[in-house]
């Protein structure tokens, strides 16, 4: 297999069950600048219900192209009928947080919860074993889900990949 993988296998998308679906993803749109990727989906009746295991399922919703070159989507779909959880700790176990780097942390927060998301915690930097440095930190969007805002940087402050 090597260090390609699998041939013909690439990473597509990520689904994230809102509860508005339209509001949250106006959310990734206007603070992240993802683009929606045409159709909307409205999906109901026996094939969707046997793919879900959900009786009665029908889901309405839409894929948004996240930022960078060739990017894979962020795939937001409401579901009916939903079952709503409260948000869970950072280090709760299965899929933790999406991250997105960004030259100024701090801004980036801000616009954050100017549109309606939280914080999780402060701005912090650590150092890797290389020397890099990454600030980061954790915010909710308006729905209570965890991002990860960072940015790298070199030992000598230039700007670096992760």
């Amino acid at each position: 297999m090597g260090a390609r993988g699998h041939a013909g296998l690439r990473f597509v998308h990520v689904n994230l069950v809102a509860r508005d679906w339209r509001r949250l993803a106006r959310f990734y749109q206007e603070v992240f600048g993802c683009i929606p990727v045409p159709p909307e989906r409205d999906y109901r009746g026996s094939a969707l219900e046997a793919g879900t295991a959900v009786a009665g399922a029908s889901l309405r919703g839409i894929h948004l192209r996240l930022p960078g070159d060739g990017s894979p989507t962020l795939e937001i779909f409401q579901y009916e009928p939903g079952i709503h959880h409260p948000a869970g700790p950072v280090n709760r176990t299965g899929f933790g947080h999406i991250a997105f780097a960004t030259d100024d942390v701090p801004r980036m927060r801000q616009t954050v919860v100017e549109h309606g998301g939280s914080v999780v915690g402060d701005v912090v930097t650590l150092e890797t074993s290389d020397g890099r440095r990454v600030t980061w930190t954790y915010v909710r969007d308006p729905e209570g889900n965890i991002l990860e805002l960072q940015s790298w940087t070199d030992a000598d402050g230039s700007p670096s990949e992760p």
